[in-house]
């Protein structure tokens, strides 16, 4: 097999404090990348350096809340003052606030599109100009879900967000390919503090705490695994062995990975002269409409107790 080699790339990881960020960022620097760390907590932060640090990586981290301009500006900056340049950027920072439609507020929305989408934006926009600046290329990897790709009940925010990052996957892939700038979206599945609330999972997650091993039906069948699972996606993307891959929704968990389907016209029908409400009424049925698409994200296929 190849070796992942980011000898001299520098990288940034959003929210890479705990969980799946900062298995990004021990990813990355296990490859050889040095590293920015980011989180809003201090204390947390801290303690993500030094275990990057103690497994023989280099980083540091850069305390700031992911959403504005300034913000994005702040990190790149450490970046190239620490290390003098920037090659890789992972937007992984975020929040949730899930609710019902009727239910969610103003703030609700705009606190999760705010941090997951603008933040993602800003960051990727700041990334973009260095990185073209330094004309050598390099890797945006964004951070979807599945509820991005497929909806998910009470999460409005999130999900509108998450889709959101997967159109902008696509739309800035053609808009820095000159520059040599891969952009794809990862769509992680693992054992998280979101993902232990799902009732179905909580009880193999606590397991997994406890030092004892997911079981095959979750890893192969549900693509569900550690963080850890989901983090040799990301240095891969930022390699040279992925310098043809890019504008791609790229799902990973367990012991799977895979590629996502972009949106696409899948039936047609046609009508001599354009349609009118009751034609449509009267062909939907039969034609568009015979086979609808389904929503949400499937429910995991657990075995019988």
């Amino acid at each position: 097999m190849p070796t992942i080699d980011l000898t001299g790339k520098v990288a940034v990881v959003t929210g890479s404090g705990r969980g799946l960020g900062l298995a990004y960022a021990h990813a990355l620097a296990a490859a050889g990348a040095r590293v920015v760390v980011n989180d809003v907590d201090d204390a947390v932060a801290g303690q993500a350096v030094k275990s990057v640090t103690e497994a023989g990586g280099r980083a540091v981290a850069e305390v700031v809340a992911v959403g504005t301009s300034e913000a994005a500006d702040r990190l790149v900056a450490r970046a190239v003052a620490e290390f003098g340049r920037l090659d890789i950027l992972v937007t992984n920072a975020g929040i949730l606030r899930d609710k019902v439609l009727w239910k969610m507020t103003d703030a609700d929305f705009d606190s999760v599109v705010g941090v997951h989408l603008k933040g993602t934006f800003t960051c990727a926009r700041a990334a973009a100009v260095r990185m073209r600046e330094q004309g050598e290329g390099g890797s945006l990897i964004l951070v979807g879900s599945p509820a991005g790709q497929r909806g998910n009940f009470g999460q409005t925010n999130y999900a509108a967000a998450k889709a959101g990052i997967a159109a902008m996957a696509r739309t800035w892939s053609m808009e820095l390919a000159r520059a040599g700038i891969t952009v794809n979206a990862v769509v992680p599945v693992a054992a998280t503090a979101m993902t232990e609330t799902i009732p179905a999972f909580a009880p193999y997650v606590e397991a997994m705490r406890r030092g004892e091993p997911l079981p095959g039906f979750l890893r192969r069948g549900e693509g569900f695994g550690t963080p850890e699972d989901c983090a040799a996606l990301v240095p891969f993307l930022a390699s040279e062995a992925a310098r043809d891959v890019t504008g791609q929704c790229i799902g990973i968990g367990g012991d799977r990975v895979s590629l996502w389907s972009h949106p696409q016209e899948i039936k047609t029908a046609y009508a001599d002269g354009g349609w009118t409400p009751g034609a449509l009424a009267d062909a939907w049925p039969t034609s568009v409409g015979a086979e609808p698409q389904t929503v949400g994200i499937p429910a995991p296929k657990l075995p019988e107790a």
